[in-house]
């Protein structure tokens, strides 16, 4: 109970401040602490009155909606106008894959938190990406949010709810859609010589930042790896400086193959280089460096990623909340390479040559990602070829479950 500044009791959550104001605290519907005031007595019990019925009007909710019919309302009038085709059709698969099949029936006021969470770990245990799951999640709890500002739910289950993995930003791997927005957007910044470079060599960041020219054969297109640009503080350095230093390891040393794109971004970089020099003259041992800052000065990871984030932030600018474009690392562009390569059909030893890795289990434990979308191409590849065999056994859907035919 509060009481007035002569300490007389007011009511419960009434209470005067010192400057003689009441004020009026109240808990709403979403648990969220709301205050009113008023100059009296009367006037601040008949706010807080009305606030209180407001609240408790609000809390009945107008229509029971099943998650599947308030999921294709929801796309059709809050998704479909905003957001891309691609986008469309991949919240379309994401709703009818994962979320409807689990929790479609139910009514959005009986979806509890522990529904989303098992949802959640049914992905996990399945062998879905962090990718998948959190975009389940995400998609889920702004369903929800829209949900109550139209009063079809009270409450939002998938608030607070957390994903078994954290997503390390340097183990991820760019779609081949995001890779597609990414570069689009990238087209024309300062970095993008060195992003493209980068995607399409598998070199590490420090690789590609302690390349000159002389490590480039045009001829043979091919890239001579023979060190890397360390940013760090060694013994006898005050602070951190820079530091040309060999390859991570043995196996790193290595001669990489250009393609024409990578080709064509390293001569564009040279035109670019040899116009800084001519600005910023530098003389010592980093002024043959390639790639450079735009003030003709080495590169460390801190500069790149803000780079990246820049371009990931303009991306973003365009796009709905539950669609934004996920922020990651210069070493992506890695892992990125690599997955590309074995979803066309490179060979992982090979792929493992252009890595620099001293195993294949590295290669293919670490940096290969396979991605979902790929995954579903390669089973209808696998289908098709099963189909043509007359005599190979498959498995086909029937009315009382699965069936062995031949």
């Amino acid at each position: 109970m509060g009481k007035d500044l002569k300490g007389k009791e007011l009511g419960k959550g009434i209470r005067q401040n010192q400057s003689g104001r009441y004020e009026a605290r109240y808990v709403d519907r979403f648990g969220n602490r709301k205050s009113i005031y008023g100059t009296s007595k009367v006037e601040i019990r008949n706010k807080l009155q009305v606030a209180l019925n407001e609240n408790a009007e609000k809390e009945t909710v107008k229509k029971r909606m099943t998650v599947k019919e308030w999921g294709d309302e929801w796309m059709r009038v809050y998704k479909i106008p905003v957001i891309r085709p691609n986008t469309k059709r991949h919240y379309i698969h994401i709703l009818n894959m994962h979320i409807f099949p689990e929790i479609g029936t139910m009514y959005l006021d009986e979806v509890k938190q522990i529904h989303v969470k098992n949802l959640i770990n049914m992905l996990d245990k399945k062998g879905y990406q962090w990718e998948t799951q959190n975009k389940v999640r995400i998609l889920i709890l702004d369903m929800f949010n829209i949900a109550i500002e139209n009063d079809y739910a009270l409450k939002n289950p998938a608030k607070g709810v957390r994903l078994a993995k954290n997503k390390p930003n340097d183990r991820t791997v760019l779609t081949a859609e995001q890779q597609e927005d990414f570069f689009e957007c990238s087209a024309g910044t300062f970095y993008n010589n060195l992003f493209i470079v980068a995607v399409n060599s598998g070199l590490r960041p420090g690789e590609i930042c302690a390349l000159d020219e002389k490590d480039l054969d045009f001829e043979k297109h091919t890239i001579s790896v023979t060190k890397t640009l360390l940013y760090q503080k060694l013994d006898g350095d005050e602070g951190k400086e820079f530091h040309i230093g060999e390859p991570k390891t043995s196996s790193s040393v290595r001669i990489v193959p250009m393609n024409a794109l990578c080709e064509n971004a390293l001569k564009k970089q040279i035109r670019l280089k040899n116009m800084l020099s001519l600005k910023y003259v530098k003389n010592n041992a980093f002024s043959k460096l390639l790639f450079v800052t735009k003030f003709n000065t080495p590169i460390c990871s801190v500069t790149l990623n803000d780079a990246i984030k820049r371009i990931v932030d303009e991306i973003n600018l365009q796009r709905d909340k539950t669609d934004l474009f996920p922020l990651f690392s210069a070493h992506t562009f890695r892992h990125t390479f690599a997955t590309r390569c074995i979803e066309a059909g490179i060979q992982p030893k090979t792929v493992q040559k252009y890595l620099g890795h001293a195993t294949l289990e590295m290669t293919m434990n670490l940096y290969v990602h396979i991605t979902d979308g790929f995954k579903q191409e390669e089973m209808v590849k696998l289908e098709t070829f099963l189909l043509q065999k007359p005599n190979m056994p498959v498995y086909a859907p029937s009315e009382n479950g699965v069936q062995m035919g031949y």
